[in-house]
């Protein structure tokens, strides 16, 4: 066995652990997880979420350092896709495959760590980071917890406030699969909102040159226009969405024309995915998985109505 599969195994052994002691809430179409992230149209607020990640500049040095992010747009797509199978693996998967999905992430981190070349916000040159570091998995997770409701009530449909509460409070199963010490992740909007404020504030969120770069390397990849229906209205959202002291520090315009356009292109796509069907707007795994919950209960209901002989 080589070392990467010796990593990966150590990895399910020790999420297999931690969630022996806090298991997997229950998931299926009743959370509100699934609701959210069976819509591919919310993959469009991944763009708002990881501009925010690269904004602190420990992730930033890590994703500059440890990984071939800035390449062509065949490799931007690849990395799109390995990032959309985790995710779906994470929500939709059997209990084994959520495990196999954390022990990849986790394996990943392990291989991420270094110092930082230079000074930055309230770090100094020589700062250390970890990918394992609980308060980077947490500005990360954060920056999702923001984002993905936002998305969806733009692209798809209003959320109550118990539905948001619900959301935050399923998320946090991560601290067990990504070994994050209990109670580190919010789990309320108002822990959320308070963290989000405070992170802002503190001068730990601050763009870098290298923030830059791998932002554009995420917008506006080599040859982008070939897909330009795809990367305009991704572009627009996650510019337009971004806090506007973070906009301003990456240095993208906006203006009323920029605002106009993200609203003509939010009334396109909710009146595209209004009218698709079902297997056009949901993910394939998503379906799957609704479709054998719905036979499962339908046997258990048939077993429970039927009379004994």
């Amino acid at each position: 066995m080589d070392r990467v599969s010796l990593s990966l195994e150590r990895h399910r052994q020790l999420v297999r652990q931690r969630l022996a002691r806090a298991p997997l809430p229950p998931a299926g179409p009743h959370s509100v997880g699934w609701r959210i992230n069976r819509e591919i149209v919310v993959v469009a607020g991944w763009g708002r979420a990881i501009l925010l990640q690269f904004a602190h500049p420990l992730v930033a040095a890590g994703v500059d350092h440890h990984s071939g992010f800035r390449g062509s747009l065949l490799g931007s797509l690849k990395r799109l896709r390995s990032t959309v199978s985790a995710m779906l693996a994470l929500t939709f998967g059997d209990e084994e495959e959520v495990v196999s999905a954390a022990a990849g992430i986790n394996s990943i981190h392990d291989r991420v760590s270094g110092r930082l070349g230079h000074r930055a916000g309230t770090f100094e040159e020589g700062q250390p980071y970890s990918a394992h570091d609980p308060e980077l998995l947490r500005w990360v997770h954060a920056t999702l917890l923001d984002s993905m409701p936002m998305i969806y009530e733009l692209l798809v449909r209003p959320l109550s406030s118990q539905d948001r509460e619900q959301y935050y409070a399923e998320a946090a199963v991560m601290e067990q699969l990504l070994d994050i010490p209990e109670g580190g992740l919010p789990r309320t909007s108002v822990e959320l909102d308070a963290y989000m404020r405070e992170m802002l504030a503190s001068g730990r969120i601050a763009v870098t040159d290298g923030s830059r770069a791998l932002a554009r390397a995420v917008l506006f990849p080599p040859n982008w226009r070939l897909l330009w229906p795809f990367f305009r209205p991704v572009q627009l959202i996650t510019i337009g969405l971004l806090p506007p002291q973070i906009r301003e520090q990456y240095g993208f315009p906006w203006d009323r024309q920029h605002a106009r356009a993200l609203a003509r292109w939010v009334g396109v796509i909710r009146f595209v995915r209004n009218l698709a069907p079902r297997f056009v707007r949901e993910w394939p795994i998503a379906r799957r998985r609704s479709s054998s919950d719905a036979s499962r209960r339908n046997e258990r209901l048939s077993e429970v109505q039927s009379p004994e002989l």
